[in-house]
């Protein structure tokens, strides 16, 4: 008999507090480790609720990562009649930051001002005019990766010239103004279901870029602890994740946010459809989301039913 949900990943650790709420309710899943997958395009999807917790961040532990091929999968299933959570147009967009940037523009938000090439040496070129610092970042990144802050045409000129410049896996970079952090702090708010969840405050020195909320991304060895706490943003920030949100398509994702310093606009950056809920979720926001993630996917699972 197949199960009622089917939730595909790739981390090792950061969804053992998914699973162990999932058996708290009784909830019938199966989870399904993507490293070793394979698929037939005969067989019927395994399960009427699929639920994708691939993180972009994948091709970090893994060369041959699994992320355009979770794409097709997710896009077969689909067409073959199962509902899927955070399915292929979710993962599209979610593996490209300029494309991210374009929807969130295009909901007339503020970005840090950007520029596309798809050869670094095409770098200084689409500098021109930028004022430095700037940042050069991988269009499919994950926890910081493939982030660097240059902060002159000359230091820019010097890693391209030496070969330094980050790299992505699609070929495509970013040139970003570099937005100083009012506070320190940049605005990860989480959503589910298209609604604000909850928000935190994470510490930003503006030199490091890997700020991972999650169990997993704290507990892993040489890696500096980050501060953050609970917060509560102003409606109109709320109102703006939940439309980028609704617009992505993300049944559960986050959308980060800097106040800029200079001139107090909140610009977004960051789409991310994998949602690393809170370390500790008690202690910092006095409830565990993981509860009201389930409670989402109970109810989806008994629409299908019905």
């Amino acid at each position: 008999m197949s199960p009622d949900l089917l939730i595909l990943y790739e981390h090792p650790s950061w969804f053992e507090p998914l699973f162990a709420a999932l058996n708290r309710r009784g909830v019938a899943f199966a989870a399904v480790d993507l490293k070793a997958h394979h698929f037939d395009l005969a067989e019927p999807p395994p399960a009427s609720v699929i639920l994708n917790r691939l993180a972009m961040s994948a091709f970090l532990r893994e060369p041959a990562h699994p992320i355009f091929y979770t794409a097709a999968l997710l896009e077969h299933w689909q067409r073959a009649g199962a509902t899927v959570l955070n399915g292929a147009g979710v993962i599209s967009l979610d593996a490209s930051k300029a494309r991210q940037l374009s929807l969130i523009v295009s909901l007339g938000l503020a970005t840090p001002a950007t520029r596309a090439v798809h050869r670094a040496a095409d770098l200084l070129k689409a500098a021109e005019g930028m004022v430095f610092p700037l940042l050069v970042k991988a269009n499919i990144g994950g926890a910081g990766a493939g982030i660097m802050k240059y902060g002159s045409a000359e230091e820019l000129a010097a890693s391209v010239q030496g070969g330094t410049v980050p790299e992505s896996i699609d070929s495509v970079l970013l040139l970003q103004d570099y937005v100083p952090p009012r506070g320190g702090t940049i605005l990860r708010l989480e959503t589910l279901a298209g609604k604000f969840l909850y928000a935190l405050e994470v510490e930003s020195s503006g030199d490091s870029f890997d700020l991972c909320p999650a169990d997993a991304c704290v507990a892993q060895p040489g890696r500096t602890t980050i501060a953050m706490k609970a917060v509560q943003p102003d409606a109109e920030l709320v109102d703006a994740a939940e439309r980028v949100a609704q617009a992505v398509g993300m049944a559960v994702g986050g959308v980060e946010v800097v106040i800029d310093d200079r001139d107090g606009v909140p610009r977004f950056y960051d789409i991310n459809a994998l949602s690393n809920f809170v370390a500790s979720p008690m202690e910092v926001l006095g409830w565990d989301p993981h509860d009201r993630l389930v409670d989402h996917l109970v109810s989806v699972i008994e629409e299908v039913r019905a």
